[in-house]
């Protein structure tokens, strides 16, 4: 069966992928690209050409205006509206809701249906973030979803909210998660590989219980979760005098934080590295005290992914409610710091359990993108 046309809009920069948002959407047109005719119009400080695999089928134009400037691509509508034509493109792919207004007038222009693909209710975030204008935006956002075709929502808690709190029509709207490309949880004689090579580079003692923590680090959640591990967390830990240390690893870290957390014995401040995937097969535990932002913490993702045990905050489990993932992920209510640096502290590092099939199916990019095209408005 022919499958629908795709072009995909996208308000900032994606290329290079580096953070969990920008890999879920250039993961998704990816997968996506091999099933059907895809075209990317992207904002003009993408990196393309750099970053695309020679094989990949993707034609990405970087035309747009960055969200900040979104008001300007008012002057590139009929551009686009020609591009539609000319390519015979079906759907308008519009991913995040700053660019929902654009969608609506292409599909006037053209009569081409709409899709609206949320990583994050937006209106939540900026609450977070403690933004004046996260009212004005919920009525934008609410208008947005209500004028889609088709919403694909990153988790089942975000899609139920949006039903509830905006009326979002439920048999237009879907489900479309965040994926991994690991097929495989890390065994047991890599995981050991892995640990002594961090005990090694980092001249710690075998008894020393390692933790991880990994994210863009300029992000408030994320900022949010350092503070708490350095505030919250730490003087826990060393109350039970266990041996550990906390790994910290990311990008874009501000200055005072980077001189704070190097400023702490029993934190190891890597930043961005080259191979993530040491850290996530070698450490003990995957912690992420995040009680703010929304969507899926993809980190969580990668952390289960390649085997990892988890201890999150209710607030950061969003997303994996529907799979049995309870030897895996160990979940605390928000803010109840006692309760997280006690599982911390129980924390066996002899115990390795398997993740189950169900979980690289459910979080499988092709799983994903099949589901999305049978999903799609025809």
């Amino acid at each position: 069966m022919l499958q629908p046309s795709v072009l995909g809009i996208i308000s900032y920069k994606v290329f290079p992928a580096q953070m969990g948002g920008q890999k879920y959407i250039v993961d998704y047109y990816r997968e996506l690209s091999k099933h059907t005719k895809v075209i990317l119009a992207v904002s003009t400080e993408n990196q393309v050409s750099k970053h695309l695999p020679v094989d990949n089928q993707l034609n990405t134009i970087p035309i747009l205006f960055n969200h900040w400037y979104g008001i300007f691509n008012l002057f590139l509508c009929f551009k686009l509206a020609r591009l539609i034509r000319k390519e015979k493109i079906d759907i308008i792919m519009i991913d995040h809701s700053y660019f929902g207004w654009l969608g609506v007038l292409l599909r006037t222009l053209t009569h081409k249906k709409l899709v609206i693909r949320s990583a994050n209710i937006e209106t939540i975030r900026f609450k977070d973030m403690g933004r004046w204008s996260w009212r004005i935006y919920n009525y934008y956002e609410q208008w947005v979803h209500k004028q889609a075709d088709r919403n694909f929502f990153i988790t089942d808690e975000e899609r139920k909210l949006a039903i509830l709190r905006w009326g979002i029509n439920p048999t237009i709207s879907f489900t479309l998660t965040y994926g991994t490309h690991i097929n495989t949880p890390t065994t047991l004689e890599t995981h050991i590989q892995c640990r002594k090579q961090i005990l090694q580079e980092n001249q710690l003692k075998g008894n020393t219980k390692l933790f991880l923590f990994n994210g863009t680090l300029d992000y408030l959640p994320n900022q949010d979760a350092l503070y708490i591990i350095v505030n919250e967390l730490m003087h826990r830990l060393h109350s039970a005098r266990i041996s550990f240390k906390i790994i910290v690893c990311g990008n874009r870290i501000k200055q005072d934080w980077e001189k704070l957390l190097t400023s702490y014995e029993d934190i190891i401040f890597k930043g961005l590295v080259n191979d993530i995937g040491l850290y996530y097969k070698g450490a003990d535990c995957f912690i992420c005290p995040v009680t703010l932002g929304t969507g899926i913490k993809t980190k969580l993702v990668e952390a289960v992914a390649y085997g990892q045990k988890v201890i999150c905050c209710n607030r950061s489990a969003a997303g994996f409610s529907s799979l049995s993932l309870d030897s895996l992920i160990t979940v605390i209510a928000d803010y109840d710091w006692d309760a997280f640096a006690t599982a911390m502290i129980e924390l066996n590092p002899n115990q390795h359990p398997i993740t189950p099939d169900s979980f690289y199916k459910h979080f499988n990019w092709q799983t994903i993108v099949h589901e999305s095209i049978l999903s799609l408005p025809k």
